[in-house]
C-alpha cells in the first residue's frame, strides 16, 4: 500500500478498511488536508525541481477548493456518489491527484490504483502527501488509498465490483481492457480515452506582437508540449496558422526560431532513440505525401509543413515534433475537427470568434479552448465533463 504506508493486503481486507462513509461534501476535515498538501507542494525546493507540481499546488488552494464546493450548489442535496476507483495513466504523473482530490473534496471513499511505471513526480507526490498526513484528521487515511499493482485481473475484478463509480484515464485499448471487467448494475464508468490536441495562431496578430510578448507567448506552447514529452492528451500536436499565405509563412518562421531560442534556454533535449523515433515519423509523413518539408532543430525541435491542413496527424510523432498547416479563416476548423480532438490553444482571436467557433462545432470535437500557455492547466471540467458534479449524486427534497 502507498497511501496511507501499510502492509499490502488483499483486495477483501482492503474494501473493509474502507467502511467509513462519514464524510459530506466538502467535508472540512479534507478540505483542511487538500489545502495542506497544496501548500507542500507550493515550497519552492519541490516546485523549482517538479514545475507541474506549483500548478497542482495552486489548483488545490483553500479558495479554489472553496469555490469547487459554492459552484455545486442548487435545489437539489449533493452527497457523495460513494466509492470511487479511479485508474489514472502512467505518462502524466500529476493526473491522479486531480481526479482523486476532486473526488474527495466531494466527500467520496477512494482507491487509486497508481502504475508501477509512475516516475519521480509520483514518488514525491507521494511523500508529500505521507507528510501531510501525519497531522491530518483521521478520517483522511480511514477513507483514502492509493495502491499500486502489476496487472491482475482478480484485484481490478474485485474493486470495479465494489465501486460506486471507475473513472479510467488511459488509450483506447486501456479503456477496453477495464470495460471487461463488470460493475455492478447501479455503477457506471467515466473514462478519458485516446484525445489530441492542437494550436490555433492568427499570423498577423503573431507578427504585429511586440517581441516580448512573442518570446512569452513562445515560452507558453514550450510549457504547453515538452513537460511530459508532449505525450498528454491536451499538449498540441499541429499548428493551424490563420491568415494570407505571406502572413503564415513568415510567422511560422518566427515562431519556430523563438520556439527553438527558448528549448535550447530551456536545455530541453531528447536523447538518440527519440531523436531516431522523429525523422522515422516525419519522413514517414513526407514518404505518404502528407508533408512538403521536414526541418530540424537539433534534436529537440522538428517542424513538418504540411501539404494539408486536412493531412494534420492525430498520433504522436515525438517529444518536440511539430506540424504546420495554414487555414484562410477560423471557420475552416468545422470541417476538420474529429471527436478525439481536445483541447485548442489559441492566439490571436477574441472571445466573440471562439465561442462563435464552439456553436459551429456542436459538439463535434473540441472540449477546450484556452489561451497558448494554459493546455496543460486543470479545471474541474475536463473532456466536457464536471468532474465534481459526475462525483456527486442528487437528492430531491420537495418539502
Amino acid at each position: 500500500m502507498l497511501f496511507p504506508k501499510g502492509a499490502a493486503v488483499p483486495v477483501e481486507e482492503l474494501l473493509k478498511q474502507l467502511a467509513d462513509d462519514s464524510l459530506q461534501m466538502g467535508d472540512e476535515r479534507i478540505r483542511d488536508f487538500l489545502a495542506a498538501f497544496g501548500r507542500r507542494l507550493l515550497r519552492p525546493a519541490l516546485a523549482r525541481r517538479h514545475p507541474e507540481l506549483g500548478s497542482l499546488g495552486f489548483f488545490l488552494r483553500p479558495s479554489e477548493l472553496a469555490r469547487t464546493v459554492a459552484e455545486l450548489g442548487g435545489e437539489h442535496v449533493r452527497v457523495p456518489r460513494g466509492l470511487i476507483f479511479h485508474l489514472p495513466p502512467a505518462n502524466v504523473d500529476t493526473v491522479f491527484v486531480y481526479s482523486w482530490a476532486l473526488s474527495a473534496l466531494m466527500g467520496n471513499r477512494n482507491v487509486v490504483r497508481l502504475s508501477p511505471r509512475s516516475g519521480t513526480v509520483a514518488q514525491a507526490i507521494l511523500e508529500t502527501l505521507h507528510e501531510t498526513l501525519a497531522a491530518a484528521d483521521p478520517v483522511v487515511a480511514a477513507t483514502q488509498r492509493i495502491i499500486s499493482y502489476h496487472r491482475s485481473d482478480e484485484v481490478t475484478a474485485a474493486l470495479s465490483a465494489a465501486c460506486d463509480l471507475r473513472v479510467v484515464w488511459g488509450g483506447d485499448e486501456a479503456v477496453r481492457e477495464i470495460r471487461r471487467h463488470p460493475l455492478a448494475p447501479h455503477a457506471r464508468d467515466l473514462t478519458f480515452p485516446d484525445r489530441s490536441s492542437f494550436a490555433v495562431m492568427r499570423a498577423a496578430a503573431w507578427l504585429c506582437a511586440p517581441r516580448a510578448a512573442r518570446v512569452s507567448i513562445a515560452e507558453g506552447f514550450v510549457n504547453d508540449t515538452y513537460w511530459f514529452d508532449q505525450a498528454a492528451c491536451s499538449s498540441p500536436r499541429t499548428v493551424f496558422w490563420v491568415g494570407d499565405e505571406d502572413d503564415c509563412e513568415a510567422a511560422r518562421a518566427d515562431f519556430t526560431g523563438h520556439v527553438s531560442r527558448v528549448v535550447t534556454v530551456r536545455g530541453w533535449g531528447v536523447d538518440a532513440a527519440m531523436a531516431v523515433e522523429k525523422r522515422v515519423s516525419t519522413y514517414g509523413l513526407a514518404a505518404d505525401g502528407l508533408a512538403e518539408s521536414v526541418e530540424f532543430h537539433g534534436n529537440a525541435l522538428a517542424c513538418v509543413r504540411l501539404s494539408a491542413a486536412a493531412a494534420a496527424p492525430r498520433r504522436w510523432l515525438g517529444a518536440g515534433t511539430f506540424a504546420h498547416a495554414r487555414l484562410e479563416s477560423l471557420a475552416e476548423l468545422v470541417a476538420l475537427v474529429e471527436r478525439r480532438d481536445q483541447t485548442m490553444t489559441h492566439f490571436g482571436f477574441g472571445r466573440g470568434e471562439l465561442e462563435e467557433l464552439a456553436r459551429d462545432l456542436a459538439g463535434r470535437g473540441v472540449d477546450r479552448m484556452v489561451p497558448v500557455g494554459s493546455a496543460l492547466s486543470f479545471h474541474r471540467v475536463w473532456d466536457g465533463v464536471d468532474l465534481p458534479a459526475e462525483f456527486t449524486r442528487l437528492v430531491t427534497v420537495i418539502g
